[in-house]
């Protein structure tokens, strides 16, 4: 073996991690979020002697969690898949219009979550034997709710990647994991500091995971809670919506090559 070849290769990858602060989210931002996370989890269940069905309430959350994150992914991923098949310039040539393409990719997916979510109850039920569909009828709207914050979240990456490439990619996997621990996915909104509840509170993920956690734990369905996390979702979805609209216009006057 060569120890100059050895290094040149340690050079190459080295400075690419160097080239820029999205090279570094595997180093920095993924530990972080995963210690946030789990760590006010902890914290939260260490203190806990009261609540019945436990395991459901933390299975129930991961299941609605994994709604918005497949809402997060499903039209920024669609998106990248064109850079990387060299396709943008030819979808974009044809008379398809932004809004037909926005379109069909809410089709596939509310497609694909209705296969995750079918998997993963299936799966919790056959290791755990917990059915995360007790929350009953509720789980519709709520999963709904959370399926547009999703989308929301998805065309604000969106619009990054549009404007600036491939090289900011990461942000489609990244955005929804940046508001989880403010969304009080696994604990309660009384678990975070005073700033993070007021951050909490503007997020329509809380009142969703707040409410889905009153109807498991006393079986009352928070009407108040969905109605101020559809008023919210309206708000974020016409926003990203506008901005991935207005950074669309933007790229395609300089040129979709470009990003290709």
């Amino acid at each position: 073996m060569n120890f100059y070849r050895i290094y040149g290769v340690f050079l190459r990858y080295f400075f690419v991690a160097k080239k820029g602060i999205h090279q570094l989210s595997d180093l920095f931002y993924w530990p972080l979020v995963d210690i946030l996370l789990w760590g006010l989890s902890s914290y939260w269940i260490q203190r806990q002697s009261h609540v019945e069905s436990l395991p459901l309430v933390l299975m129930t959350g991961l299941i609605f969690w994994q709604i918005a994150w497949r809402g997060s992914v499903d039209i920024s991923v669609s998106l990248l898949q064109e850079f990387w098949h060299r396709n943008l310039v030819n979808l974009f040539s044809t008379p398809l219009k932004i809004s037909e393409w926005i379109a069909g990719l809410i089709l596939v997916s509310l497609c694909k979550l209705v296969i995750t979510i079918t998997f993963g109850a299936l799966m919790v039920y056959l290791l755990f034997s917990l059915n995360v569909f007790t929350v009953g009828w509720a789980f519709i709207p709520f999963a709904a709710s959370l399926l547009v914050f999703g989308w929301s979240l998805s065309f604000l990456s969106s619009s990054m990647i549009i404007y600036w490439g491939s090289k900011v990619e990461m942000f489609a996997w990244m955005i929804a994991f940046l508001f989880a621990p403010f969304s009080s996915v696994f604990y309660p909104l009384d678990v975070l500091p005073g700033w993070a509840q007021s951050i909490a509170l503007c997020m329509p993920t809380t009142y969703i995971f707040e409410g889905m956690r009153s109807i498991l734990t006393t079986d009352t369905f928070p009407a108040h809670y969905f109605w101020i996390s559809i008023a919210l979702n309206i708000i974020y979805l016409t926003a990203s919506v506008s901005i991935f609209k207005m950074m669309f216009e933007k790229t395609r006057r300089k040129g979709l090559s470009r990003l290709e």
